[in-house]
């Protein structure tokens, strides 16, 4: 899915901003590699823990400007009507420009497109106001993740 200016919402500045899966053997490599140097990496994780066993099941964006990937994330079906987000990473040149909003404003209408009433999510701390922010709530407290990220269970109804 292409994402296209919205021009009623104040969230969508840059219009050269693509949201949609990756398509090339290349995009997909760079796709999980940005999971990795994101999510991974920081916490001395193995290369190949940014990949889940239902890669294939899952739906896929990868937010682009002029080839250059920005941000990722990925949605799976947990029941008919509902989503859960999972590996959502922007890079670390394009934080604060927009561009998690913009994945996440697209995962939603395709979501909702395909028949998806809730979405749920796993959040770190960190990442907590940003989804507040976008108007999900935080449900509760839950994991922690590699013994010392802690995350939180959150939701919107879409």
């Amino acid at each position: 899915m292409v994402w296209q200016p919205r021009e009623s919402n104040p969230l969508y500045t840059n219009p050269m901003i693509e949201v949609r899966a990756p398509q090339t053997d290349q995009e997909w490599e760079a796709y999980f590699d940005l999971r990795y140097q994101e999510l991974r990496k920081p916490w001395n994780q193995p290369k190949g823990s940014e990949k889940a066993d239902d890669e294939d099941a899952a739906f896929h964006f990868a937010a682009f400007e002029d080839g250059q990937l920005l941000g990722v994330s990925r949605l799976q079906r947990n029941s008919l009507e509902q989503g859960q987000v999972r590996f959502m990473a922007v890079s670390d040149q394009a934080q604060g420009k927009g561009i998690g909003k913009k994945i996440m404003a697209e995962v939603e209408a395709f979501a909702k497109k395909i028949g998806m009433t809730e979405i749920v999510l796993q959040a770190r701390e960190i990442a907590v106001p940003f989804y507040l922010a976008i108007g999900y709530e935080n449900v509760e407290k839950t994991h922690l993740l590699f013994g010392e990220i802690q995350h939180y269970l959150m939701r919107k109804k879409i």
